[in-house]
C-alpha cells in the first residue's frame, strides 16, 4: 500500500505471480460508428485478482469497451479473449427488474446453473449477507434507496461466482458517503472472489481507491497507463490535465 502526498491510500500493483493468469486479453481493437473512429488499436490485459480502471473524458470510448467485452457489439477488427464465460456486470443504472423482489432478481442468473432450489436459496442468502442486505430479500427495488439498489445490482452480478466483473460507472449519481460504501464493497468482492475486474468511471475516488492499474483514454487510444498513485503526480500532459480537471492541455475542449 502506498500513499499520495495528501495522505490518501492507494493499492499498488501486484507482482504477476500474485495476480494469477490473464483473464482478459484485448489486442489491437478497432471500432467505428459511421465516420467516427471510437477505438483505435486498443490493447491490454487484466489478470485474476486485479482491478483495471478505465478513465477518460466523455466520448473517449470507455463504455464502448465494456459493450465489446460483453459481446453486445462486435469490433471492426482486433481480438478479445476472455478466459471464462462466468462474468458479472454492474450497470451504471441498477438495471433491476422492478416487478421482481430482490431475491427474485438474484435468482435469475442462477436458473441456468445446475442447482437445487435449496442451493439457490443458500447462495442468495450468502450473497445478500456479503453486500449487507440481509433482511431485504422480499423487498422490491422501488422501495430501496439508491445505495441499496446499487448493492442489489452488485449482488446479482456476483451471485454466480463470476471470474470476471465489469463495472460501468458504479458510483455515478451517488452521494459521497454512499459512493465510499460502494467502493468498499468493490474492494471486498475483489478479496472474496479473486476475480479480474474492469471499472469504467469518471469518479476520481473510485479509480484511486479500487484500481490496481489505470489506463487513461483519449480519442480512442490509451494515452497513459500506470498505478493510481503514479497518476495523481504524473507529468504526462494528458494525465496531468485529467487529474487536475483543467482545460489547459492536449485534450481539446471540443473533444472532452
Amino acid at each position: 500500500m502506498t500513499q499520495s502526498s495528501s495522505g490518501e491510500s492507494f493499492k499498488g500493483p501486484r507482482p504477476q505471480s500474485e495476480r494469477g493468469r490473464a483473464m482478459i486479453k484485448v489486442r489491437d481493437l478497432h471500432k467505428s460508428f459511421g465516420n467516427r473512429h471510437v477505438l483505435r488499436g486498443l490493447s491490454f490485459d487484466v489478470y485474476a485478482g486485479e482491478t483495471l480502471g478505465i478513465i477518460g473524458p466523455s466520448g473517449c470510448g470507455k463504455s464502448t469497451i465494456l459493450k465489446l467485452l460483453c459481446g453486445l457489439i462486435q469490433p471492426d477488427s482486433g481480438t478479445i479473449e476472455l478466459a471464462s464465460d462466468k462474468y458479472g456486470l454492474v450497470f451504471q443504472g441498477s438495471a433491476l427488474l422492478n416487478s421482481l423482489s430482490v431475491e427474485e432478481n438474484l435468482r435469475l442468473p442462477l436458473r441456468s446453473l445446475k442447482m437445487t432450489r435449496a442451493e439457490q436459496q443458500k447462495k442468495i442468502n450468502d450473497t445478500l449477507k456479503l453486500v449487507g442486505l440481509e433482511g431485504f430479500a422480499q423487498a422490491y427495488p422501488s422501495n430501496l434507496s439508491g445505495g441499496q439498489q446499487k448493492r442489489t445490482s452488485f449482488a446479482r452480478a456476483i451471485v454466480n461466482d463470476p471470474e470476471i466483473i465489469f463495472y460501468d460507472e458504479p458510483t455515478t449519481g451517488l452521494d459521497p458517503v454512499i459512493s465510499t460504501v460502494i467502493e468498499d464493497y468493490m474492494i471486498t468482492l475483489e478479496t472474496e472472489l479473486h476475480a479480474a475486474s474492469i471499472v469504467v468511471t469518471h469518479q476520481h475516488s473510485t479509480w484511486t481507491r479500487t484500481a490496481h492499474r489505470v489506463i487513461l483514454m483519449h480519442a480512442g487510444k490509451i494515452v497513459w497507463e500506470g498505478r493510481p498513485d503514479e497518476a495523481v503526480i504524473s507529468e504526462n500532459p494528458y494525465m496531468k490535465q485529467f487529474a487536475n480537471a483543467t482545460k489547459e492541455g492536449p485534450m481539446l475542449a471540443a473533444n472532452v
